[in-house]
């Protein structure tokens, strides 16, 4: 079993996350809700733009087998197992909407990009089955899920029976036949797309997360919406013909090289950078920091600053540092705002030494800009997110697109632009509805974003 956390500290209040991002906090977005709206349509991204990992093979094929060869817990699994032969996906419950396009658009890069047999059936022997449930059923069977991928179970169902039994374990499985994710429908779309993305992967590949990697969903800073570059090419990599279920670590480390150099060819031509393992005692610090549970505030600053030090005692200097600034920052902004903006201030210039981490800066920005908005300073809102529209639109993140362009719409307002401050606002909407879902938890964003300007907050 593998699942998405829910969270109550999130970067952007839309996403589906682990950490940090997943809860909604205010209330259930429902499915009538979000199709009766007085608001302009949903807008949807088009044409996928993954970027192709920007790092040598051999920091890949390391990342391949840690990914592949043990679980989230860090259990170790002993063998590959995954599908063999055509895969066949189906969609049972009351599936919202956006759903089966979502699945169709994931299942079309699927094909293109990582060459997997891959299609949609309506047959009850499919190989995966993506169940829409509400996020209540989801929660009674899980409490701290937002979605979760069981094995040889097809249905809620079957799925305490199956633990019991152990036929859930993945410990034990021999070859993937039969796999069920259970995603919410009654949620916003971006959250049920991002489940989709994230447990399909795992459904399909590799069981684990890893916080070094900046580029990939396998990672449980949630930054990342949709599959990336990177996973399409570890996802084409387990499913090259040279590799099958019931291989050892060492066998497939064995092949990694000619796949990734046949599959990757630029990535022979980079040098590795080798990065530092994880330390458990870090993750556990940020789990106890931005998870769930009722950790007091005081509990989780001091988690949030623990962290820090371990970031900093590592000699990190890459996103996960970045990461550790800005835990700390959320979980100062409600009692000490300009201590907060400086952990952001901090996480930004680690950010910026690295061209690649433009969703990671992306984040950093909202909370930046939303610091000059409410200080009044309107063109540097602007140039705050400026650069990060355009980012978080080719990640294809709605929720965080809609909010940099509210958030640049309250910079121009302040501005005394005020003509274009109401385009972009109007312009905003569309991704505000895939993002956050139904009316009012859009009119509440809006409402949330223009309180800070000092034009209209107090």
């Amino acid at each position: 079993m593998l699942f998405r956390f829910l969270l109550p500290l999130t970067f952007v209040a839309a996403a589906c996350a682990p950490v940090p991002n997943s809860g909604q906090g205010t209330g259930i977005a429902t499915r009538a809700a979000i199709s009766d709206t007085t608001l302009p349509p949903v807008k949807s991204f088009a044409t996928p733009r993954p970027t192709p990992p920007a790092r040598s093979n051999r920091d890949i094929a390391r990342d391949f087998l840690d990914l592949s060869f043990a679980l989230e817990s860090g259990r170790t699994l002993p063998h590959l197992t995954r599908f063999e032969g055509p895969i066949t996906v189906r969609v049972t419950g009351k599936a919202p909407a956006n759903l089966t396009a979502d699945l169709q658009g994931l299942l079309s890069r699927l094909r293109n990009e990582a060459q997997i047999n891959i299609r949609l059936t309506n047959s009850d022997s499919a190989n995966i089955t993506v169940a829409a449930v509400t996020r209540r059923d989801i929660r009674r069977t899980l409490p701290q899920a937002a979605c979760f991928v069981v094995p040889n179970i097809s249905s809620l169902s079957q799925y305490k029976s199956a633990r019991r039994s152990g036929a859930a374990n993945w410990l034990t499985l021999k070859e993937r036949e039969k796999i069920a994710i259970f995603v919410p429908n009654d949620t916003t779309p971006q959250e049920t797309r991002d489940c989709l993305h994230e447990e399909l992967a795992q459904a399909l590949g590799p069981l684990n997360d890893l916080y070094r990697l900046p580029d990939s969903v396998f990672n449980d800073d949630d930054v990342h919406a949709v599959l990336t570059g990177f996973d399409m090419t570890i996802l084409r990599a387990y499913y090259d013909p040279s590799l099958q279920s019931g291989m050892s670590r060492d066998q497939v480390a064995a092949r990694l090289p000619d796949i990734l150099s046949r599959i990757n060819p630029r990535g022979d031509r980079l040098s590795p950078q080798y990065p530092s393992a994880t330390p458990r005692s870090w993750i556990d610090a940020i789990q106890q920091a931005l998870g769930p549970g009722a950790t007091s505030p005081e509990s989780r600053r001091a988690a949030a600053r623990q962290a820090l030090q371990i970031a900093q005692e590592e000699g990190w200097n890459d996103h996960r540092l970045s990461f550790s600034y800005t835990a700390l920052g959320r979980l100062l902004a409600g009692s000490d705002i300009n201590a907060a903006h400086t952990q952001f201030i901090y996480a930004d210039q680690v950010l910026a030494r690295f061209p690649d981490y433009g969703p990671h800066r992306a984040f950093v920005a909202a909370r930046l800009a939303a610091h000059a908005v409410a200080a009044g300073r309107g063109q540097e809102a602007i140039n705050l997110t400026a650069p990060y529209i355009a980012t978080a639109g080719r990640h294809e993140n709605a929720a965080l697109l809609s909010q940099l362009m509210l958030l640049q719409a309250e910079g121009l307002e302040l501005e005394g632009r005020l003509e274009e401050a109401g385009q972009l606002r109007l312009d905003s909407l569309g991704w505000a509805r895939y993002g956050f879902g139904p009316d009012w938890a859009v009119r509440s964003k809006l409402r949330e974003i223009s309180a800070l300007s000092p034009l209209k907050g107090s």
